[in-house]
């Protein structure tokens, strides 16, 4: 197993953020698939660094979550909304209406990966 240094999860985190920044700018309505777990969080600390600075404006993005936990609410301290929301949404200022993640208190899996694609094809599909 590769150990990690620092300064490559730094570098890491920066060129993620650069491509993220640039979808951004040159779509300011883009979709953003975006991820959750230890491996971003640095990526979504630089996107709140660029968008404190002025340098990002996340009023027209839309996120769609790539996954949540089935069972668990929205503000549970272990879901993926939680995660995201303490991660970046609530420190940048994309629409809690355009941040969407899977529904994991439906019951149903097929219904809930059904009803997931359908908002993924309304908000037209995912730029990024």
């Amino acid at each position: 197993m590769k150990i990690i240094k620092a300064s490559d999860y730094d570098h890491m985190s920066r060129a993620a953020a650069n491509i993220i920044s640039a979808q951004v700018i040159l779509k300011p309505d883009c979709v953003l698939g975006l991820a959750t777990g230890s491996t971003p969080v640095g990526t979504y600390e630089e996107l709140i660094r660029r968008y404190e600075q002025g340098d990002l404006d996340f009023s027209q993005v839309t996120s769609v979550n790539l996954d949540e936990y089935k069972g668990l609410p929205g503000d549970n301290d272990q879901s993926y909304r939680y995660f995201m929301d303490t991660h970046l949404f609530n420190h940048v200022n994309i629409r809690r209406d355009h941040t969407f993640v899977p529904d994991g208190l439906e019951p149903d899996s097929t219904k809930a990966c059904a009803d997931y694609d359908r908002i993924i094809a309304d908000v037209g599909g995912v730029d990024l």
